[in-house]
């Protein structure tokens, strides 16, 4: 308990709503500019290379960096301070926080959570495959009678094969790019999830001591979660409206958390640091990090390195390919360092 009343002493010593007002001010600019940047860059850099021989691949390690950067979100700054909100000594001397691991048990329920969601889309786009592709299916069969030679019932065998290879890649083509878009999809809401949490905490703290250096750790928190997400959308091949409307999502739900936060203590009161609230950042933190843990780890790193054929037919993109997961981890795992 000792620590306790330390930690509290240091907390009102920095309590001054007034600088803390003008730092939140500041970082919903800085925070919009730089989630713009961030997500619209692998968006805009894709579009450069649309067309060109190396589109496929910049693409692909865009999103191999950007898998790096979610896997690192989830394990070294989410989940973390989700334990860190339930391990508070004012929520930790509770029942029945103190007797059971929730942090982990709600982590679990988030990964549970997407996977659900990712069988129920899934299952939707293989009915619907499967029920376009039976109406396609139906040809005209010629009978022997109809057919004048030999010759005649081989080139109609070959033309029908072709028109059914055909409509089988294609069917295959669509069934990759809705898993793709899926996938753009959730992870979206899962960061978004993670974003407001990020926003409204900030919106409702008065510690100008924490909020001085979130607003630049924030910053390039924006730019390297932006990169992930963006890259993702890239690789979708979602319409201009859609890709817009993704990014613009993105880059204002944290500063909209922010301005939330501010509304919520102005109206409440509400102690950020109280006991429910560090409850509530417990389980939607955890929550949070089991979507993005699982995203990362089977939406983006399984479905690249094990099931891309261009990955497994080239031993050079395969390498390179790891290595631009290994830097997004690397560059996101630094962040924590300051927040």
């Amino acid at each position: 308990m000792a620590a306790c009343g330390s930690d509290t002493a240091r907390t009102l010593a920095c309590r001054d709503g007034h600088a803390a007002a003008q730092l939140k001010l500041i970082s919903i600019a800085v925070i919009f500019i730089t989630s713009v940047v961030g997500i619209t860059s692998p968006v805009l850099l894709a579009r450069h290379f649309q067309g060109k021989p190396a589109y496929d691949r910049a693409t692909l390690l865009i999103k191999c960096f950007a898998a790096g950067v979610i896997l690192s979100t989830s394990l070294v700054h989410v989940l973390p301070d989700a334990f860190a909100a339930l391990s508070d000594c004012q929520v930790a001397s509770r029942h029945p926080w103190k007797d059971y691991p929730f942090s982990g048990l709600v982590t679990m329920i988030g990964a549970i959570a997407a996977l659900l969601v990712d069988l129920t889309a899934s299952a939707h786009m293989e009915s619907h495959t499967a029920h376009s592709h039976g109406q396609y299916e139906v040809l005209p069969v010629a009978t022997t009678e109809e057919l004048q030679t030999k010759k005649a019932s081989a080139i109609e065998l070959k033309v029908e094969g072709a028109v059914s290879s055909g409509h089988n890649h294609s069917q295959e083509e669509m069934m990759i790019r809705m898993k793709q878009r899926l996938v753009s999809q959730v992870l979206e809401i899962g960061i978004i999830f993670h974003s407001v949490i990020i926003g409204v905490t900030m919106g409702m703290s008065q510690n100008q001591c924490t909020i001085r250096p979130l607003v630049a750790a924030l910053a390039f928190h924006q730019i390297f979660e932006g990169m992930g997400l963006g890259g993702c959308i890239a690789q979708a091949g979602f319409t201009f409206g859609t890709t817009a409307y993704m990014c613009f999502m993105f880059a204002v739900t944290t500063p909209m958390g922010i301005v939330l936060g501010m509304i919520l203590f102005s109206l409440t009161g509400y102690d950020d640091s109280s006991p429910n609230a560090l409850i509530m950042e417990g389980l939607l933190g955890s929550f949070s990090s089991g979507i993005l843990i699982y995203m990362a780890l089977v939406d983006l790193i399984s479905l690249d390195f094990f099931h891309n054929k261009m990955m497994t037919s080239n031993s050079w993109l395969r390498k390179t390919s790891f290595i631009a997961l290994v830097l997004g981890s690397i560059s996101m795992s630094i962040l924590a360092l300051w927040a």
